[in-house]
């Protein structure tokens, strides 16, 4: 399938209605599935590139039917049952064996301070920065993960082959490519780079907006 990632700008599937600003959660299980999704990602099993390649891995049908946190809840059983912190078993009875296999534990107290500090990905690199703000670039023409087939990747589909300019340097960064893997963590600069709508779309509505994509230095050459 098409990687979710690449949705943007597809037809068929409707335009963005932005929703109000206020109500975090619109129902009492969205907050038990980001809950839920919490707790497990303290076991420290596995990291956000492996999480949301869990995501771009469910079945595309299932994909375009389930709700936000169906998906989330779904990739996060999937990843449970792949490193074994919970059996096909126990999920279809719905109740855990008497022997747990989780040896940590994020406790109710320190949740905020998870939430509050998050999962920096910044990393020192011996890989120097190619470009600098208000470089033109291109991206690669093939978009695909260059390291495994099939593999997580944070560069669209949509925007393969686009020349655009960067706006931002970010410092070095985890690469998802290999992250998402278990290649080790592969830090490389990280660029904000700005597309114009016409650039990555042949019929926009508004062709002089821009797109500011987070791009690593291997997605990208000199334009």
């Amino acid at each position: 399938m098409s990687r979710p990632h690449d949705m943007g700008g597809r037809y068929g599937d409707g335009p963005v209605i932005p929703e109000a600003e206020g109500k975090v959660f619109h129902a009492d299980w969205h907050a038990r599935a980001l809950a839920v999704t919490l707790a497990a990602g303290a076991h420290g099993k596995w990291n956000i590139d492996v999480s949301r390649h869990a995501r771009e891995c469910l079945a595309p049908m299932d994909y375009a039917r389930f709700s936000y946190y169906e998906k989330w809840i779904a990739a996060l059983a999937d990843l449970l049952v792949a490193i074994d912190l919970v059996s096909a078993r126990e999920l279809s009875r719905g109740d855990a064996d008497a022997t747990p296999r989780a040896r940590a534990t994020l406790q109710a107290r320190d949740v905020s301070a998870v939430l509050a500090k998050g999962g920096p990905a910044d990393r020192p690199s011996d890989i120097a920065a190619t470009f600098k703000t208000g470089d033109a670039v291109r991206t690669r023409r093939i978009a695909a993960n260059t390291l495994v087939d099939g593999g997580h990747t944070r560069l669209p589909r949509y925007a393969a082959g686009a020349v655009g300019r960067v706006v931002r340097f970010h410092g070095t960064h985890v690469l998802p490519d290999r992250s998402a893997h278990g290649l080790g963590e592969g830090a490389e600069p990280l660029y904000g780079v700005a597309f114009a709508a016409s650039e990555l779309w042949a019929h926009p509505e508004h062709p002089r907006d821009e797109v500011v994509l987070d791009l690593w230095q291997s997605y990208l050459a000199p334009a």
